[in-house]
């Protein structure tokens, strides 16, 4: 699956940047002992205690660069741990950019970056943890995008956010490396998930002196963070250091050696190409380590734009060679524990609302759906086939395997306000991402400009009863392993549960499988797409949202 950024320049326009305004004083009564060294965090806002830029593993610099990550060094006296850690490199975007104070485009970052925040209650005693990954493609997003104070405060549970690799520098597979390994860790390609996997590691050893229990560990991600969860599901390396796992319009999907690096398929920027490219010449183990941070993004971004690379690699050591779907074909083949997966209703109006195709912007601020018929068709069921992918083939792979403790939910609101500009339920809906404001209940999230727009005082009871519901379930999920209430499993036959106010009918279960099938007979039926336009969708669905519609395209004539 090839994630288009998160958020998009255009809707930046309106978003802003949403910089936390809380002030940070080191405040004693947050000062607790780690196997590492004392801490001593801040009280936020919410009440919570919290604890910023703890590192987990030893800067991945010089040397350690395309390494598996090491065990951070001890620290003598008191850290303060008030502050946020730098990015992990990337490329800017708009939101980044304003928020770093350099220009899009920009190669922004440290790569001493592997750092995790501690949100707890006060008091915290034996609490469930959540670990966050965030999203971004894989290639871009930071910790402090995400506050989990108020979650922490409302559910009693320890929430944990990490950073991790991301790029050509969580993802690279090359034979020079393999051969330079000094451990079996170091042969592998998905860095990233060692790194996550090492944070797993760290709330083994660490959590205790938060408060925390490292025997009820959820993982939790949304977008390629949902992705990184299928990994360490999947992933042998990570048996035993969590318990519990949500994907959030997350996906199973992994590419083999053979395409990350070229000699198979045709991925772009696969690393035996980009290799010399990065060092000018050789390609020895040495010569990647010692280029510079900016020669490995410029070659594959010279002129400074989004990076496109090979992510989620089935390198046989962080994931198995034949990929996650065929591991999660047997509870004996991957890290068998409760999942819950599950999509927004909207998932792709995220983009299609910037798609000038399908939306005017008249002096590009004013959003106008050409035909509003069109975008709502496209919009279904491109969102559609992210559910398939993401939901229901996981669901009924995991299941027909004999793994019964999966649910899966789709979130449907779709009620934020509008003005002059914009009418954010029309255009955006329950879009990707939209999710993520009410599983931590916290509403400042798209910036100063969008959030007044999508979140008003109309909406606010509704959707504070809402994200209050969700932060339940999701608690309740991580504290006993089952979300309880009326949310069946998909063993019991397929059905989600469907989020949303009670003005639109209120959270019930939804029964019915999505398929391909099903989708290409109701595209082919639909009377709101000419010929033309139903197979100018079905071309958008090959290669731009997810790799493999299989027979989706001879389905529907096209």
């Amino acid at each position: 699956m090839r994630f288009i950024p998160v958020i998009l320049m255009s809707i930046l326009v309106l978003a802003g940047c949403a910089e936390r305004e809380e002030v940070t004083v080191a405040d004693p009564v947050t000062r607790i002992q780690t196997p590492s060294g004392a801490l001593v965090g801040y009280v936020s806002d919410a009440g919570a205690h919290v604890w910023r830029a703890i590192p987990y593993a030893a800067p991945p610099v010089g040397d350690l660069r395309w390494r598996a990550p090491r065990p951070p060094e001890s620290w003598d006296g008191e850290r303060q741990s008030i502050t946020a850690p730098d990015f992990c490199p990337q490329l800017a975007n708009s939101l980044s950019a304003d928020l770093a104070g350099v220009e899009a485009g920009a190669l922004i970052g440290n790569e001493d970056c592997l750092y995790v925040d501690v949100y707890a209650p006060p008091n915290a005693d034996n609490l469930p943890v959540m670990m966050w990954i965030h999203g971004g493609s894989n290639t871009w997003g930071w910790g402090d995008q995400y506050d989990g104070s108020q979650l922490a405060m409302d559910q009693n549970v320890i929430v944990v956010v990490l950073q991790y690799r991301l790029g050509p520098l969580g993802f690279f597979s090359h034979p020079s490396l393999r051969e330079d390994a000094q451990t079996e860790s170091d042969r592998a390609a998905n860095f990233a998930t060692l790194d996550q996997i090492a944070a797993l590691e760290w709330i083994r050893d660490n959590i205790a002196a938060f408060g925390g229990d490292a025997g009820t560990v959820t993982i939790f991600g949304e977008s390629a963070g949902g992705t990184n969860v299928a990994a360490l599901m999947g992933s042998p390396m990570a048996a035993g250091l969590f318990h519990r796992a949500i994907m959030q319009s997350g996906s199973a999907n992994a590419i083999s050696v053979e395409e990350a690096e070229g000699t198979a398929g045709s991925e772009a920027n696969a690393s035996l190409d980009i290799a010399p490219v990065i060092t000018g010449g050789g390609v020895s183990a040495e010569d990647l380590r010692g280029a510079s941070l900016a020669a490995v993004y410029n070659a594959y971004s010279p002129e400074g734009e989004s990076v496109d690379l090979p992510t989620v690699i089935a390198d046989g050591i962080t994931i198995p060679e034949g990929g996650l779907m065929q591991a999660f074909s047997s509870p004996e083949t991957f890290n068998a524990v409760p999942l819950i997966t599950g999509t927004n209703r909207d998932e792709v109006k995220l983009y299609n609302g910037l798609n000038p195709d399908l939306v005017n912007r008249r002096l590009g601020i004013f959003f106008r759906i050409r035909d509003e018929a069109l975008y709502e068709a496209v919009s279904a069921y491109q969102s559609r086939i992210w559910a398939i992918n993401a939901v229901d083939e996981v669901a009924a792979t995991m299941t027909a395997g004999g793994h019964d403790d999966v649910w899966a939910y789709r979130f449907d609101w779709d009620e934020g306000g509008s003005n002059l500009f914009l009418d954010s339920a029309q255009i955006f809906g329950a879009m990707h991402s939209m999710e993520i404001p009410f599983v931590f209940n916290t509403f400042e999230f798209f910036g100063s400009r969008l959030d007044p727009i999508v979140f008003n005082d109309n909406n606010a009871e509704s959707r504070i009863a809402l994200a209050r519901e969700m932060g339940g379930y999701w608690a309740r999920f991580a504290r006993q392993g089952t979300p309880g209430g009326d949310w069946a499993r998909w063993s019991e036959g397929p059905a989600r549960m469907r989020f949303d106010t009670p003005a639109d009918g209120g959270s019930v279960m939804m029964a019915g499988e999505f398929t391909i099938e099903g989708l290409a007979s109701d595209i082919s039926s639909d009377e709101r797409l000419t010929v033309e336009e139903r197979c100018r969708l079905v071309a958008s669905m090959e290669g731009r949202y997810f790799d493999d519609t299989r027979e989706l395209r001879p389905l529907t004539g096209c």
